[in-house]
């Protein structure tokens, strides 16, 4: 998770289909891109053998050449350029007729060989078109198909080859396109999620300075101006309100602290329910049990789960990409005593884990700091799997799981907000 690219960016360098719906970035996803389009143009292996094999003369065959590395180029700077997103709709019509026109015209001039590079203007109009357009163009592309055609073959030859061809392959790029448009729009509304949980964030840690300033400054004012108003005639009552004003303020340095910090208690039933909603708003299956498991460490120790838990879920929303997380408890007996395993697992682009960021660093710290472990690494599908192992010392295993101190839904609100 720490070291790969945010998912919603568009330098990531993984594999090819991650750019899928992606303007390209680099050489590398333009080469792919282009692969993945031009492969169909082994289609064209008819009109080339036309050229190739028949004898029409040398200006007739100049003509033939030109006219379809014309169409050649047409076709793919609709379909390169405008299939995720339209900029100039003048540009994509006057492409889109110049591709037509050629079609007639090839096909006319040379034969029913040349039939087929009417499937590709069925193909740039499912590519390009607005659905509501494309229902009906690719149809009367398909007829002119049929029109031209006659000249040579019968209508019955037409329609069980290259009409039903044009029409299924048609319409099968407008659920292309259709894919492709989603896809942007899905990676779009995960870049909200991450930027409306980062704004929580901020506003969780105002409204929770604000509280905890809020009233002891308010305090250490009051004092202040009873001690000043004391000093001169009850010096000795001036100098209990001093000492009100220390301790006041030495609390309030303690609460910014634990704050800031965010040493404040955490529960695993919190956490779990805002891995759950975190998970479902960013598109992510999550398989995320409904409840903290029976034996727990300690609360130093629970806490230290349910900050993993949180920025294990925060990375998979964030940068991971993936389709599904999956969050297990498991207890174990090691040859230090019996622990507790808390496990992340995604099926996302992965990562080393060797290059922490401020995020599992920090982690690693909190975790060590109760005797715990902290791995992180490839999982099982490809993906990425945090592993946190905390010890149950004495006196654990109480079934206390957070679950009475409310804070089931208290996090909820709030477990996107680490940023790793």
């Amino acid at each position: 998770m720490e070291g790969v690219k945010d998912t919603d960016g568009c330098t990531e360098r993984g594999h090819p289909l991650h750019s899928f719906g992606r303007p390209v970035a680099d050489r590398r996803q333009l080469l792919t891109k282009a692969l993945w389009i031009g492969i169909w143009l082994v289609f064209m292996a008819s009109p080339v053998e036309d050229l190739l094999g028949t004898d029409r003369g040398g200006a007739a065959t100049v003509l033939g050449w030109l006219g379809l590395a014309a169409f050649v180029a047409c076709y793919l700077a609709l379909v390169f350029r405008y299939t995720s997103q339209v900029f100039d709709w003048r540009a994509v019509h006057v492409s889109f007729g110049t591709l037509l026109v050629l079609a007639v015209v090839l096909s006319f001039a040379f034969g029913t060989a040349w039939l087929g590079l009417f499937v590709y203007v069925a193909v740039s109009a499912g590519a390009v078109l607005p659905m509501r357009h494309a229902m009906w163009v690719i149809p009367a592309v398909t007829g002119v198909m049929i029109a031209v055609g006659l000249r040579t073959d019968s209508v019955k030859d037409l329609l069980g080859s290259l009409a039903v061809l044009t029409l299924l392959v048609g319409f099968a790029m407008t659920g292309v396109r259709e894919l492709v448009r989603t896809t942007i729009e899905l990676r779009q509304a995960r870049a909200t999620v991450a930027q409306l949980a980062a704004n929580e964030e901020r506003l969780r840690l105002a409204r929770d300075l604000h509280d905890l300033l809020g009233h002891s400054l308010s305090l250490i004012t009051l004092k202040s101006e009873l001690a000043g108003r004391m000093l001169p005639d009850h010096p000795d009552k001036a100098a209990r309100q001093v000492a009100d004003i220390e301790q006041v303020s030495r609390q309030a340095l303690v609460d910014v602290r634990e704050a800031v910090s965010g040493y404040r208690r955490r529960t695993l039933a919190g956490e779990l329910a805002g891995a759950r909603t975190a998970l479902t708003a960013a598109g992510v299956e999550a398989d995320v049990p409904l409840q903290a498991p029976a034996v727990l460490p300690a609360e130093q120790g629970e806490t230290a789960l349910a900050w993993a838990l949180r920025e294990a879920v925060t990375n998979v929303v964030r940068h991971s990409g993936a389709r599904r997380c999956t969050v297990a408890f498991t207890s174990r007996h090691t040859l230090d005593g019996p622990v507790v395993e808390l496990s992340v697992e995604d099926d996302g682009r992965g990562g080393s884990g060797t290059a922490q960021g401020n995020g599992l660093a920090g982690l690693t710290e909190r975790v060590e700091a109760v005797g715990g472990v902290l791995d992180v690494g490839p999982g099982d599908r490809k993906g990425f799997r945090l592993t946190v192992r905390v010890p149950l010392g004495e006196g654990d295993g109480t079934g206390q799981s957070g679950a009475d101190e409310g804070g089931g839904s208290a996090s909820g609100s709030s477990a996107l907000g680490s940023s790793a």
